[in-house]
């Protein structure tokens, strides 16, 4: 699958040569806005390492200000390779749509991504409570102030890592197909068919006595 649609990418320079888009580089995005708004549209990121097999894990993540973070248990093989500084390679994806074509060539998805490159570092343990209220708050704004805050044992026993969205880049493709000139007269339809993130109504606990609270009163309605 392929297309030779360009995209403007902005005047923001990669911030390394391994950040940097190559495949389709025109559809590389670097500014901090646009990387800020495809991690905070998601809930999960998938992150690559070797210790010593390659792996690829996914798991919850949520920004605060430039970094992005992630937590597990102290046990985590994950946590305690990626704890030590080991590199890593962080991405998430949000697929937008399928591209249909006239041909089977030219098919293409649209597309928001992010790659982020470095290495996480392991949060000090008098930061854990403010970070992990973060992910409270990225779960569902308000859900920070309802919620018990973790106790003492559960803290120790959690491991939260942070890695700087600095080396991070951006890939979005946002447009229809673009077939070869020598396809555009085939009697074969052709346009995107739009993907979205579906919110459905909030479901209470067995037994649950309390009513729905505000804060997830527009749960339905807000924007994934």
């Amino acid at each position: 699958m392929q297309d030779d649609t360009t995209a403007p990418q902005g005047d923001t320079p990669p911030p390394s040569e391994r950040a940097r888009v190559r495949r389709a580089g025109e559809r590389g995005h670097y500014d901090a806005a646009t990387i800020h708004a495809i991690v905070d549209d998601a809930w999960l990121c998938h992150v690559a390492f070797a210790c010593p097999d390659v792996l690829c894990l996914p798991t919850v993540c949520w920004r605060v200000n430039d970094t992005l973070y992630i937590h597990g248990s102290n046990g985590s093989r994950m946590m305690k390779h990626l704890g030590s500084g080991a590199p890593t390679c962080v991405t998430i994806t949000h697929l937008d749509g399928l591209v249909m074509a006239r041909s089977a060539f030219s098919h293409s998805m649209n597309y928001r991504s992010v790659v982020i490159h470095g290495a996480f570092e392991v949060v000090p343990e008098a930061d854990k409570p403010a970070v992990l209220h973060g992910l409270m708050a990225h779960i569902a704004p308000g859900r920070e102030h309802d919620a018990r805050a973790p106790d003492q044992n559960e803290l120790k026993a959690t491991t939260v890592l942070g890695i700087s969205l600095k080396e991070a880049a951006a890939k979005i493709r946002n447009w229809g197909p673009k077939d070869n000139d020598a396809d555009m007269g085939l009697p074969v339809w052709a346009g995107v068919l739009p993907l979205v993130q579906q919110r459905l109504p909030p479901q209470p606990d067995v037994g649950m006595g309390f009513p729905l609270p505000d804060y997830l009163s527009g749960w339905m309605s807000s924007t994934p």
